[in-house]
């Protein structure tokens, strides 16, 4: 009854974990981020390339857009026609722009990002539990198989068979499964694992990386309760996402009014730069 109660409780959590990675369906850019019908026409009708890019610069601007191209320029998907936000990708398998793309799994058919990440990680972690805890319950029966216990020609195909195949797919998901745990503690996608994100200041693959417990609330969000099922708790709606670079970083000014905090000129509090500075990262 043991046996049966865990092994159930393990077989509900994994088949709804699995349920939630294949039909949560990957969110799309807020509409906002659609290039207009004037400045696509005005966008298209352009053949420099310079100030096609001066154009985008100009949509952007006030979009919370952060992240640039290897040379500088705008993120712009030519298929959806849209500025793509921060860490958002463009699927060729779904043919659409992915909020905080990771990758497209075959095993689940889906594309996994900012919607359905949290049930992808749940996933493999019970698929490996589930693996776990069979290989350790059926592993008495294959001693006995071993010792010649087992007279029954079918059980032993069957223990053997088992066994194989939840110690195979242990190891294969322990390796993913650790893999995308390194991904999350550093707060990195699959494809920012290896190709970093550029920002106005150049590449950094630790831009997002804001500490080890804000990089897992980021994804599981603050309620501990819910960490462990599979209900959207992550933080944030996809489209923007604190970062580690302090205000210099996205303004000078910010960083001349400092200056003149040091050299006296403006008496206001220093706390109060530090909010500035607090807010910009948090």
């Amino acid at each position: 009854v043991a046996y049966l109660t865990i092994f159930h409780i393990l077989f509900v959590l994994f088949v709804w974990t699995y349920w939630k990675s294949i039909f949560t369906l990957p969110v799309q850019p807020d509409k906002k981020f659609h290039m207009s019908y004037a400045d696509k026409e005005r966008y298209e009708n352009e053949e420099r390339p310079e100030v096609q890019r001066q154009i985008l610069a100009e949509i952007a601007r006030k979009l919370p857009v952060y992240t640039r191209t290897g040379n500088g320029g705008i993120r712009f998907c030519d298929r959806c026609q849209l500025i793509k936000p921060d860490r958002c990708h463009h699927c060729s398998v779904c043919a659409i722009c992915v909020l905080k793309m990771d990758h497209h799994c075959p095993w689940v058919n889906n594309c996994i990002g900012f919607s359905n990440y949290k049930f992808f990680l749940l996933f493999l972690a019970y698929s490996l539990l589930y693996c776990l805890y069979i290989a350790a319950t059926v592993f008495k029966y294959f001693i006995k198989y071993w010792t010649g216990e087992l007279t029954n020609g079918r059980s032993k195909f069957h223990v053997l068979f088992l066994l194989f195949v939840a110690v195979m797919f242990f190891v294969s998901l322990m390796f993913l499964f650790g893999y995308h745990c390194w991904l999350v503690s550093r707060n990195r996608s699959t494809l920012e694992a290896f190709s970093a994100p550029v920002f106005q200041n150049g590449p950094d693959k630790n831009g997002f990386n804001l500490g080890f417990v804000k990089n897992l609330q980021q994804v599981f969000g603050e309620e501990k309760k819910l960490w462990l099922l599979p209900v959207v708790s992550s933080q944030g709606d996809g489209h923007f996402f604190p970062m580690r670079a302090l205000c210099e970083a996205q303004n000078p000014l910010l960083a001349n009014e400092e200056q003149w905090e040091d050299d006296g000129i403006d008496d206001e509090p220093h706390g109060k730069a530090t909010q500035k500075e607090i807010s910009c990262v948090l």
